[in-house]
């Protein structure tokens, strides 16, 4: 998902490269039937960006989770979250 987003991002003339995109993944696993099973898949972005960028910022994240092959494969099967926190580059 964040390889879908930082492309999201960089056609919007946005810079995800050199560490300003840093996505961090969490899964919560349930047992059923004693079988370990990932019930959902929270992604927190982290994006250093400038100030200006912020509305095209705000819609390459709506937009790019129908547009992730693995947020398609996997959204009918197992809640996923997604957060946005921008960072202003000082």
């Amino acid at each position: 998902m964040a390889g879908t987003f930082g492309g999201a991002l960089e056609a919007r003339g946005v810079k995800a490269d050199e560490g300003r995109l840093v996505a961090n993944v969490e899964g919560e696993i349930e047992t059923d039937e004693g079988v370990l099973v990932i019930r959902r898949i929270r992604t927190r972005y982290r994006l250093q960006a400038d100030e200006t960028h912020v509305d095209a910022i705000r819609r390459a994240f709506e937009a790019h989770p129908p547009k992730c092959p693995v947020y398609r494969t996997l959204s009918g099967c197992i809640e996923i979250t997604t957060e946005l926190d921008i960072v202003p580059i000082a």
